[in-house]
């Protein structure tokens, strides 16, 4: 538990400091008292949600890649594949934001944006999609820190970002009146300071980036993108279900979905310690699986659903007691009153079950069931989404919050079930098979290597 507790926190930090910056920017234009500003930031959220659901999943293929190679002690290699990837991630986000612009209005008619909201929130992506290259440097440039060990210089990056956003988002908004193309602003100075703080952590501390090579830049996108393909496949179904919730929310008028787009950026920085949790947990369970010890993967399952169920009790306590005051600091009002008090009071228990469904898909990374984790990623998305809002929607903005939360337990609980039962047919495996040193479900993985890796260890000549 100790273990679980010192990961979770430490990768809480950096995590809490990237959502502070949107409940920031929401904070600061709620206080314009205009619901149909609020509505757009909440659009232009769901948007925007999609662009860095794409640059963490590539993140992840830079690391891994990268990492690997310096294990190996290639460190020639590790700074091309390192120069390839920050290219290729550079090159994607670009082309990715251009596509925004050019497709704006089309994307927020889908949402149900209508009017006045739908102009700003064109308006504001617009401008900070052209800032995207800014966020795949300093995104790349952290994971190129993580693959080192510098733990520290990369959270650093996304803490210097929350704080340029807290100390600019007021001047531009209020005191230049430029309300929400202030924000918009300030996002970019945001993305600025993360690419300048990353590329000089990734340049010159650590020398992490070599000659750029446009020889081998497809061999190294093909190393990089055969570990973020799935990463990126399993980050966009969040965004895919959020944005049919958005689209549902947006029938019942500009104050719900600026409710919505408060309860949203609210959730993040509420259960930090959750969302971190799913990173914290993977290398507990990779290190037991190495080991050979089963019982401390269930034992670190256990504890890490204990952990879930604790910290989210807290955190439920306090915005059940702080409902007053957010309502009052966001400027809320109608059905973004109804919506904020539902959240408080009800919808935040939910997160229990999502928590256990963060647990559940980083065992299911970490044991060799990757399919499974974008399995129960895009159900969720999908199946524990549209039917259960379509349903609640019938009821009014409160029935769509409800639905959501009804889709999250079904998905939540479905998931932990199926990971301790992966647990313990490993468990069964080892003890059928006390030779096999790879404890590793080899027929699940696909990969016929590593099958026929752990054949010769066990010397049977067959999988």
């Amino acid at each position: 538990m100790r273990h679980v507790i010192v990961m979770a926190g430490t990768g809480a930090i950096g995590l809490v400091a990237v959502f502070a910056v949107d409940l920031l920017n929401l904070f600061y234009i709620s206080r314009l008292g205009q619901e149909q500003i609020a509505a757009a930031v909440g659009f232009a959220g769901t948007v925007t949600f999609f662009q860095t659901s794409l640059a963490i999943g590539m993140t992840i293929g830079v690391a891994a890649v990268v990492s690997r190679e310096i294990g190996a002690g290639e460190i020639d290699d590790a700074r091309r594949v390192a120069s390839s990837s920050l290219a290729i991630m550079v090159a994607a986000l670009a082309i990715v934001g251009i596509a925004t612009v050019a497709a704006v209005s089309p994307l927020l008619d889908a949402l149900g944006a209508r009017g006045r909201t739908h102009d700003l929130a064109a308006m504001f992506l617009s401008i900070t999609s052209w800032s995207l290259p800014l966020l795949a440097v300093g995104m790349c440039c952290s994971a190129l820190l993580r693959s080192v060990g510098d733990a520290r210089r990369s959270m650093n990056i996304t803490l210097v970002g929350a704080l340029v956003t807290a100390a600019t988002d007021p001047l531009l908004i209020f005191g230049l009146h430029l309300d929400l193309e202030g924000a918009a602003i300030s996002t970019i100075l945001s993305r600025a300071a993360i690419a300048w703080l990353g590329w000089r952590g990734a340049t010159r501390t650590h020398d992490l980036l070599g000659p750029f090579r446009v020889g081998t830049i497809l061999r190294d996108a093909h190393a990089m993108l055969r570990v973020a393909g799935p990463s990126i496949l399993t980050n966009l179904a969040t965004p895919v279900g959020g944005a049919y919730v958005t689209s549902r929310m947006a029938q019942f008028g500009p104050e719900a979905i600026a409710g919505q787009a408060t309860t949203d950026r609210i959730t993040p920085v509420a259960f930090g310690l959750v969302f971190a949790l799913s990173g914290a947990i993977g290398p507990i369970i990779g290190q037991n699986l190495g080991a050979g010890r089963i019982d401390r993967i269930a034992a670190a399952l256990r504890d890490a659903l204990l952990f879930v169920v604790v910290t989210v009790c807290i955190a439920w306590a306090i915005l059940f007691l702080a409902q007053d005051y957010i309502i009052l600091a966001f400027s809320a009002r109608g059905v973004a009153v109804e919506l904020i008090r539902l959240y408080c009071n009800v919808i935040a228990g939910s997160f229990l079950f999502t928590g256990a469904l963060f647990v559940a898909n980083a065992a299911f990374n970490n044991l060799g069931f990757p399919l499974l984790s974008t399995l129960f990623n895009w159900g969720r998305a999908t199946l524990g989404t549209i039917p259960f809002v379509t349903w609640g929607a019938a009821y009014g903005p409160r029935g769509v919050l409800l639905g959501l939360a009804a889709g999250s337990v079904v998905f939540g609980i479905a998931a932990v079930v199926t990971a301790f039962h992966a647990v313990k047919w490993l468990g069964l495996r080892g003890a059928a098979q006390p030779n096999l040193q790879v404890p590793v479900p080899v027929a699940s993985t696909g990969n016929a290597a590593l099958a026929a890796f752990a054949s010769r260890l066990r010397g049977d000549g067959h999988h």
